[in-house]
């Protein structure tokens, strides 16, 4: 009887065990995954205040410099590209083909915006114009935040990417459906300096 006794005991210790074990590295998992989807949206919010300037960039460049037309069309397509994409929700996370094309996107956004502040250098008058200085600004605090958010992405995506394919939480990872996130990459030929000619 008392064998019988210490032999269930030590079964239900096993079970609680285990028990513990898979609850708390589940909730820990469900944590690291939120904490990846929240920084998705920081993301977001970033492009989308570069997306909520752009317009008011554009406008002021046009009273100035009339004739750059394929500039204003290039900035305003990838724009329109980009747009089509803002709303994607963090299941994008799931998928890397479509998180390489918001990534390209915005890429080509961002070089669009890059070619319109070119344009500037050709206008003393726009450069002095107050309204566009200040747009300046927040477009490039905006870029800088950006890159900020994207590495903070990449940082917490590592950690989680770590976490489930570390063993034993692995097992528990592919019994839950957890799967590894997408890091934002520097855009094509980033590591190349450009070329500067005078």
């Amino acid at each position: 009887m008392k064998k019988g006794l210490i032999v269930l005991i030590v079964i239900i210790v096993i079970i609680l065990g285990a028990y513990s074990w898979v609850k708390g590295n589940y909730n820990r998992l469900v944590n690291m995954d939120e904490s990846v989807k929240a920084s998705w949206s920081q993301v977001e919010n970033v492009y989308q205040r570069r997306m909520d300037l752009i317009p008011n960039l554009v406008n002021t460049v046009k009273g100035y410099a009339a004739h750059e037309q394929e500039t204003f069309q290039m900035v305003t397509e990838a724009r329109s590209k980009v747009g089509g994409m803002v709303n994607i929700d963090e299941s994008v996370l799931n998928d890397p083909a479509m998180f390489e094309k918001f990534q390209q996107a915005q890429s080509q956004l961002g070089s669009a915006l890059q070619r319109l502040m070119v344009v500037q250098e050709r206008y003393p008058e726009l450069k002095a114009n107050q309204n566009f200085l200040e747009l300046q600004s927040q477009l490039e605090g905006t870029e800088n935040r950006i890159a900020v958010e994207r590495r903070r992405f990449n940082e917490t995506a590592k950690i989680y990417n770590t976490t489930i394919r570390t063993f034993p939480t692995l097992m528990l990872a592919n019994m839950f459906g957890f799967s590894s996130k997408p890091y934002f990459q520097a855009a094509a030929g980033a590591e190349q300096a450009p070329t500067v000619e005078f």
